[in-house]
């Protein structure tokens, strides 16, 4: 059993198939008994997501809403979700400003270094930063993260 926070662009592999998304779906898989992580904006992300695709013609409407609906209950019962806080924004805006990150993704890596620190200040296992995005996975290297990019499976 491990722990993996899954940010949005790794996530949404579970719900819309693309590549990785085989490998997504077995990482989530409960027969394995990880505990897997996101942040609290990633629901609004992840809906978002899939509705822009219905929009673009790139899903139909009702795989959209069918997608929606599992992931709304996946959200709920399966992930440990993490609170977007005051600390939480003020180290996302400090990791926007030193790493040039998008604002969303500040906050993923936030709430993964966040759920990092917490871990080993307890001599706990690290965590695997799950990411689709390479520009977020070198930062989330660079600040100390292991990661696991979907997209090279």
């Amino acid at each position: 059993m491990a722990h993996y926070y899954l940010d949005s662009s790794a996530l949404v592999k579970r719900y819309v198939a693309e590549i990785g998304t085989a490998w997504v779906i077995n990482l989530c898989a409960a027969s394995y008994g990880h505990t897997l992580y996101v942040v609290r904006i990633t629901g609004a992300e992840i809906v978002a997501a899939l509705f822009r695709r219905a929009r673009s013609g790139a899903l139909n409407a009702s795989d959209a809403q069918s997608a929606a609906t599992r992931f709304k209950y996946d959200f709920r019962n399966r992930y440990q979700v993490a609170e977007v806080t005051e600390p939480l924004i003020d180290s996302a805006m400090s990791l926007a400003e030193k790493h040039g990150l998008r604002g969303y993704d500040s906050v993923q890596l936030a709430a993964a270094l966040e759920l990092q620190s917490v871990r080993a200040a307890l001599s706990l296992a690290p965590i695997t930063f799950v990411c689709a995005d390479d520009q977020l996975n070198a930062v989330a290297t660079v600040e100390g993260l292991l990661i696991e990019d979907p997209n090279t499976h």
